[in-house]
């Protein structure tokens, strides 16, 4: 039987287990089987030699923002891609974006289409940010979306003028996706702390980049954080709350899991490796770092991350790659007027869609802060399950045939991280200088080779990623609880 593909001597990685010497074909893009000794049965059109090194599913990064207007020096699908696929991600999801001004999400999604379709290296999907959540959309556009288009993701926020909902608007999307087995996911800040602390530093001419973190204290996390818990049970609907970074909010999560409730989490790489220090510096380098939650200042709060990923408070690990250039009037600068700084202008987000997984491998697993299995489960298998991605996320017969294939021990030259490496169309990277053991010696989506970091790197072309209409969550679901005889 000919096939397409044969990886030999793999040490295969799952979420579960750890399978030394296997051959894994490929057939018609879809891993067809594993086991011993299967290029001597099968005839296939290539062979890789793993050489005993993991090969894990192809990372799933779950939360992405390309070419999203409010970032004008960011990555477009085409450049944010090519970028995933360098380090090992084969899916991505990103955010459609509605502003209060939308009256409709239908032209909102069509936008996005038109700007991911023929462009992107990886497969992709979409979440939808609701800003303006109208009873018509809810009752009427998120049904139809769900339906014909497989978007079965919203994003909530609770802070940013432009975008946060209060509490009751919340209530009345959590009533919406309930019904229609949506995954809820909530930017949890306390808004009103936030302005107000803002407003107090800016009288004292204290805006430089890091009285941003300033701005965000912890406490505007935890207390979010608590208030969302109690939203979700009262409604009775799982959510999940993105990019975590203080050691009491992932302590409520961890309260409302050893509750039963169906609370999940995730956290980013530059919570478990950056403190607020790094928005201080000179010439307004600071601001490369400002994002929010902001970083924190206490290794507490990056040793409780980690933790977080071990004990499964967080259900995914993402990059938040939401990144604009540095040295550009609309990028970084754009909180630079005249020399004098304003942290509220400096636009929020870091790059990292490329670094996400590779410094999860050599600064987690490598650095025996997490396994193998768990690396798995928090860059492929867990996001699948939680956003509908059926056939994606794990290394079995019938799964599409996304896989990373990583460099045995030892064979690869270790390297201090550069920018000029990376294949976002960022000008700088947070993680400038920091070391790397290992790092994606080929990326493999659906079958075909898109990355071999030993011939020339990037081999994929653009185009070659489809859009995923995706189901409803496997990992979690309604508990049919509820806190009194109401039943909303």
């Amino acid at each position: 039987m000919e096939v397409d593909l044969i990886i030999r001597n793999a040490t295969v990685a799952t979420a579960s287990d750890i399978i030394p010497d296997q051959d894994i074909v490929v057939k018609d893009e879809r891993i067809l089987c594993l086991g011993q000794g299967l290029s001597a049965i099968f005839k296939a059109a290539k062979e890789i030699d793993a050489e005993g090194a993991y090969v894990t599913p192809g990372g799933i990064d779950s939360h992405v923002h390309f070419d999203q207007p409010m970032m004008r020096t960011g990555d477009t699908f085409e450049t944010g891609t090519r970028s995933a696929i360098a380090g090992g991600t084969t899916t991505i999801l990103a955010f459609a974006q509605q502003r209060k001004t939308d009256m409709s999400l239908y032209p909102v999604v069509e936008d996005y289409h038109r700007r991911a379709t023929g462009n992107a290296y990886c497969d992709y999907g979409f979440h939808l940010i609701l800003a303006e959540p109208t009873t018509k959309i809810l009752n009427e556009e998120l049904p139809v979306l769900v339906k014909e288009q497989g978007i079965t993701s919203v994003k909530l926020y609770m802070t940013y003028e432009p975008l946060k909902l209060v509490d009751r608007q919340i209530l009345d999307v959590m009533m919406s996706t309930r019904a229609l087995g949506m995954t809820t996911m909530v930017h949890a800040e306390n808004s009103d702390m936030i302005d107000w602390i803002t407003e107090k530093l800016e009288a004292k001419k204290m805006t430089d980049p890091y009285y941003h973190a300033v701005s965000r204290p912890n406490i505007a996390e935890d207390e979010a954080t608590y208030r969302v818990i109690s939203l979700s049970e009262l409604m009775d609907i799982p959510i999940l709350i993105v990019h975590m970074s203080s050691k009491i909010a992932a302590s409520h999560v961890r309260k409302a899991q050893t509750r039963d409730l169906p609370i999940h989490a995730e956290t980013c790489p530059h919570y478990l490796f950056l403190k607020s220090d790094r928005l201080r510096g000179e010439h307004f380098e600071g601001a490369k770092c400002v994002c929010s939650p902001p970083l924190r200042e206490d290794q507490m709060d990056l040793d409780a991350m980690w933790q977080g990923l071990r004990n499964g408070t967080f259900t995914t690990f993402s990059s938040d790659h939401a990144a604009t250039k540095f040295d550009h009037p609309q990028g970084k600068k754009a909180g630079l007027v005249d020399g004098i700084a304003s942290f509220r202008k400096i636009p929020n987000g870091l790059p990292g869609v490329e670094t996400r997984v590779p410094i999860l491998f050599s600064g987690g697993v490598l650095k025996d802060k997490i396994t193998i299995q768990k690396f798995v489960e928090l860059t492929s298998s867990n996001p699948a399950k939680l956003y509908g991605l059926g056939k994606k996320g794990t290394i079995a017969p019938g799964f599409d045939a996304d896989l990373v294939i990583w460099y045995p021990s030892g064979k690869m030259t270790p390297f201090p991280l550069s920018n000029d490496s990376l294949h976002h169309d960022i000008d700088y990277t947070p993680f400038e200088g920091m070391g790397f053991e290992n790092w994606p010696r080929w990326t493999i989506l659906r079958g075909a080779v898109v990355w071999d970091r030993d011939n020339g790197g990037l081999v994929g072309k653009k185009g070659d990623g489809q859009y995923l209409r995706r189901g409803r969550s496997t990992l979690s679901k309604p508990r049919e609880v509820f806190v009194n005889e109401f039943r909303p």
